[in-house]
């Protein structure tokens, strides 16, 4: 009859441990069930689940283990397992499995406490759990800090709207994100990324700063706010504050142009989606002539926004062909998944105001960023605490990989 044994091996982590435990086994012509090992602060855990062949016998391998563990310094367990307990084990790969992604400036063991505490609660079974983020020096402006903490979870939440809703009460009380996406190869897989741009991309609403320049700056301020909060149509709102733009001298667009503000982040982000091949687009309800500074700034492959009319070196309060507006959005993130030759579940969407929900509902990855409250229960996952770069952690960038 067949053994399975689970081994387990700690100890100060040092090369050669994993190949001198295997090097035993192999002598033994041992079958590897499962494998798995972790390093936390030099600290080696290796676990090993093997099959004893029946014409072999336990005793000699496990004390040529046992000797090979104390040269190596290793503290080593053996534990058998029953035939039906691994058969229940077998069964139950295949299962549904999500992964829950908490990021903040720094995260504290009530953080952890909290999140796996709601995901115990909906029956979900914690398999791995990855720091994604960067060694985090003890001291250091708190501001310029970003952690992340990937959970890998196996099973069905009964009630996935009353999971979200605690997660999202949770964010909101410890000032932190969390995301909880399913595992599927198409998180792995995602090709496209969609921005909004004004504050999102950039850290101003490029309408309102034009508006102060011509003097209108609380009036079309208040539309923007209403707009952004879903109050107002857009079409309607959008019109209304351009209209107030009328007679403002054109040479403003690159005085205003010049001193727009990147929002944290975004650099990096674009030139890592960039360098690992993705094709990024601004899909804004600004205006052309700021979308094409940042695509020479930082190289997006596609940009859609609203083109101001100008006359006679003025704004004529007028656009010119169609708004883009949040329908209009959702319309191009399909056209441009189309050409491209991905599904929308390989599309990433990210923008912060009412009229970004339609793409953002679309998209594979919908991210509400550093958003409105109506926007960001409605979003599939938001990010408020961490920089635009915070959206590498979900789609399982690391640090080491060269996020910086």
């Amino acid at each position: 009859m067949n053994e399975i044994i689970l081994m387990t091996l700690s100890g100060n982590d040092k090369p050669g441990v994993t190949s001198g435990i295997t090097d035993i086994l192999a002598g033994y012509q041992i079958n590897i069930l499962d494998i798995g090992q972790a390093v936390i602060h030099n600290t080696l855990s290796l676990g090993i689940l093997f099959q004893v062949p029946a014409q072999s016998a336990s005793s000699p391998l496990l004390r040529d283990l046992l000797f090979k563990a104390h040269a190596l310094n290793m503290h080593v367990r053996f534990e058998p397992v029953a035939d039906e307990d691994y058969q229940q084990w077998v069964q139950a790969q295949g299962k549904s499995r999500h992964i829950i992604t908490l990021l903040a400036r720094r995260i504290s063991a009530e953080h952890i406490a909290r999140v796996t505490e709601i995901a115990a609660s909906h029956g979900l079974n914690i398999d791995n759990i990855n720091r994604l983020s960067g060694r985090i020096p003890l001291h250091g402006e708190q501001r310029s800090t970003r952690a992340c903490v990937e959970f890998s979870v196996r099973g069905i939440p009964a009630d996935a709207a009353a999971l979200r809703e605690e997660f999202l009460t949770a964010a909101s009380e410890h000032n932190v994100d969390i995301a909880f996406q399913r595992d599927d190869i198409y998180r792995r897989n995602r090709r496209v990324v969609v921005f909004d741009m004004d504050s999102t991309l950039i850290e101003a609403e490029v309408i309102d700063e034009l508006a102060k320049e011509a003097g209108v700056g609380e009036q079309v301020s208040e539309i923007t706010e209403s707009a952004m909060r879903g109050e107002l149509d857009f079409d309607q709102s959008f019109r209304r504050r351009v209209a107030l733009l009328k007679g403002l001298d054109a040479s403003v667009l690159e005085q205003v142009a010049q001193r727009l503000k990147m929002t944290e982040g975004a650099e990096t982000l674009v030139s890592q989606l960039k360098a690992l091949g993705y094709k990024t687009a601004i899909l804004s309800g600004g205006f052309t002539y700021f979308a094409n500074h940042l695509q020479q700034k930082l190289g997006f492959d596609y940009v859609y926004a609203n083109e101001l009319d100008i006359q006679d070196g003025r704004v004529t309060g007028e656009v010119k062909g169609s708004i883009v507006n949040g329908e209009r959005k959702a319309e191009l993130l399909r056209e441009i998944a189309a050409r491209e030759g991905v599904s929308l579940e390989q599309t990433i969407a990210v923008g912060d105001g009412a009229n970004d929900l339609p793409m953002l509902s679309i998209a594979g990855l919908g991210i509400a960023f550093r958003a409105k409250p109506l926007v960001r229960q409605s979003a599939k996952q938001s990010i408020s605490t961490l920089g635009l770069d915070g959206i590498l952690y979900l789609i399982g960038f690391r640090d080491r990989d060269g996020l910086h």
